[in-house]
């Protein structure tokens, strides 16, 4: 075969993209990415002009149309994009605007002579959306005329249509189709939408957006009059542990020396809440999902004022290191709102701003407001204080727990060898092997005579464990029968509290057994090991009751004997039905004795045998009242467990005669 022609790399190997391909074949260097993330991009980046008008005081509703056919349009009630002829650049504006990269009405904000805090500053934005189109019709009223524009695959089709025209309002409509070839994905969820509007009415504070989903036919409407002062009382629930405040500044200053002087305006809204926490961070309405300049000035201020307060107030424990913003952010629903004639974004999507000037701002301008706050306020700074060292040593704990758990349930090929007793099962076909959880040493040596060994194992617990409705994790995670029985289990630990997420090593496929049985003896003692059992497995790995995977062994309380053969009561009642049945016979009736005491025959046929046993499947249903329960019971609620027991306690008397 002839040899393959190499390609020859020289000077006329450099091409350079024109026109619409420098999106179209290239949008995730302006979206971030090519996918569905990068189309919702090219959405936000005509949302944002709009916005920007309202914002400069043009119009007050934004309307969003979201077509079946994956269309959008925009509408806006602003003084209508100028697409006329423009002098200066000897060009329409249509085609700067549309058709240009790098061309916009932005680039003189900090003058403030058309838009003094803009969203969109880099004049790709419509006309990158333009370019990734399918098709766009735009549709402008200003200076007593209606404009047309239609484009097709980021070519103009026809020209500027321009007639006169009355109308109610200025504005722009903007409808286009995000393109197939552009992007993977077009089909934008409704949810993305309401996220984005949402977003942008709670940071521009009284502005209405109205949202038209055409596929379902549903019309949403967002709007907040005291924008984020009204947004973190929302998300507080009701349940603040504080306030919010409200601060509101004003900065100028410039990045470096030489870079020009530029404004900045700050607004800060925040409470304290010991169950929900959230952090958001806006500039210019743009959500910055990654944080930048904000997100380092909040930590550095709200640390060193809060840490300052708790040093003045002799509040650490001696030698006590200092909280740091994770003790802080545990209970703080925080959103600040910063507008800039100047703004450095890390890239086009806006999810990050890296103004020095900005960071050094907000850290003086918080710093100075907290300071104040805390001093003027000494009922919320005292339980804000209180929170926030609660949050920092439950943290402090959970490391020392989860240093431990590393330690103690690392992982190894022979559990067996590593736990006290246990008995393992010959088979290792996971969807088989059951384990029994037993009570003491002598259950263990019937039960272990007794069993199937090809598919059941024993794990006996010695004594009445640890109550880990009431314990902290660290003296849970010391408890050597816990340790054992988690090791056991295989499936590590779930621990989804705010303090303890780090402590979190559950995996469900990790699970060794298809079966756990808790078997008890069926008196007092017994009933309340198989409790604390059962609130151990809801405590640190409640996925297993979810999955149906916990199972109870119900123990005969009554033996009864004739000449023909032996009966197994488990309750009073099939008691007196067996004896009934029985009539005329004669009939020994023996009181079950402890699991240790049976004989292998006994406790095969009523434990262990999968033909004849009884299992109680533990189950989630009434989860919210499970939980009641055991917290009442097992909690820390004392004077709730004595009323419950003053109340109810004597409708459990006869059962505890009977045992």
């Amino acid at each position: 075969m002839p040899e393959k022609q190499k390609q020859v790399y020289g000077n006329e190997s450099i091409t350079s993209l024109k026109g619409a391909d420098r999106v179209r074949l290239r949008p995730s260097v302006i979206f971030g990415s090519d996918g569905l993330d990068g189309c919702v991009h090219s959405f936000f980046e005509i949302l944002a002009n709009s916005i920007d008008e309202a914002r400069e005081g043009y119009g007050s509703v934004i309307r969003v149309i979201r077509h079946a056919d994956c269309s959008i349009t925009v509408e806006d009630q602003g003084r209508g994009i100028p697409l006329d002829f423009n002098p200066k650049e000897q060009r329409y504006n249509w085609e700067l605007v549309y058709c240009e990269l790098y061309a916009g009405g932005k680039y003189m904000n900090n003058t403030g002579e058309n838009y003094e805090f803009a969203l969109g500053l880099n004049g790709l934005g419509a006309c990158a959306t333009q370019y990734s189109s399918e098709y766009m019709d735009v549709t402008v009223f200003r200076d007593g005329y209606r404009y047309e524009l239609h484009f097709e695959k980021g070519n103009n089709i026809g020209g500027l249509k321009k007639e006169k025209c009355d109308y109610e309002h200025t504005g722009t409509i903007q409808k286009w189709k995000p393109d197939r070839e552009v992007f993977t994905d077009i089909r934008i969820p409704l949810e993305r939408f309401r996220d984005i509007l949402k977003r942008q009415a709670v940071v521009n504070a009284g502005l209405v957006f109205e949202l038209i989903d055409e596929e379902s036919g549903t019309a949403e409407r967002f709007c907040y009059e005291n924008g984020i002062i009204d947004y973190v009382n929302e998300l507080g629930q009701g349940k603040n542990l504080t306030q919010v405040q409200f601060f509101e500044g004003f900065a100028k200053g410039r990045d470096r020396e030489d870079k020009p002087e530029y404004k900045v305006r700050m607004q800060t809204a925040f409470c304290f809440n010991n169950e929900v926490s959230r952090i958001e961070y806006y500039h210019n309405s743009s959500w910055l999902e990654y944080g930048g300049a904000p997100d380092r000035a909040v930590k550095a201020a709200f640390v060193s004022e809060l840490d300052k307060y708790l040093r003045n107030g002799n509040k650490y424990n001696k030698n006590e290191s200092r909280i740091t913003f994770a003790d802080i952010e545990d209970s703080l629903i925080l959103v600040t709102n910063t507008f800039s004639t100047m703004t450095s974004y890390e890239n086009q999507t806006k999810k990050a701003i890296s103004n020095r000037f900005i960071q050094e701002a907000i850290t003086d301008f918080l710093k100075q407001q907290l300071e104040i706050y805390l001093i003027e306020n000494r009922e919320d700074a005292e339980k804000i204080a209180s929170q926030v060292l609660v949050n920092k040593r439950s943290r402090e704990t959970a490391e020392r727990a989860r240093i431990d758990i590393k330690k103690k349930l690392g992982k190894t090929l022979d559990v067996s060898a590593r736990v006290k007793k246990f008995v393992d099962c010959r088979s290792r076909d996971v969807s088989k092997r059951e384990l029994y959880i037993v009570e003491g040493d002598s259950a263990l040596g019937s039960c272990k005579m007794a069993r199937d060994s090809e598919f059941q194992a024993i794990m006996p617990v010695r004594g009445k464990i640890l109550n880990c409705l009431k314990a902290e994790y660290d003296n849970i995670f010391k408890n050597e029968i816990i340790v054992d029985l988690i090791k056991v289990l295989g499936c590590g630990v779930e621990i989804k509290t705010r303090h303890n997420r780090d402590l979190n090593t559950f995996d469900m496929d990790s699970l060794k057994w298809s079966k756990i049985i808790i078997c008890t003896d069926a008196d007092v003692d017994g009933f309340q090991i198989r409790t604390l059992l059962l609130a151990m497995i809801y405590r640190l790995i409640p996925s297993l009751i979810d999955a149906g995977k916990v199972y109870i062994a119900e123990s005969p309380l009554f033996e009864i004997n004739t000449k023909e053969g032996t009966w197994f009561a488990y309750s009073e009642k099939e008691k007196a039905q067996i004896l009934k049945q029985l009539k005329g016979q004669n009939v020994v009736i023996h009181r079950s004795k402890g699991l240790g005491e049976n004989d292998p025959e006994m406790m095969w046929q009523t434990t262990m045998n999968p033909e004849t046993r009884r299992l109680i499947k533990v189950t989630p249903d009434e989860a919210e009242e499970t939980r009641r329960y055991f917290n009442l019971l097992l909690g820390d609620d004392l004077q709730g467990r004595k009323d419950f027991i003053a109340k109810y306690g004597h409708e459990y008397m006869d059962a505890i005669d009977v045992i």
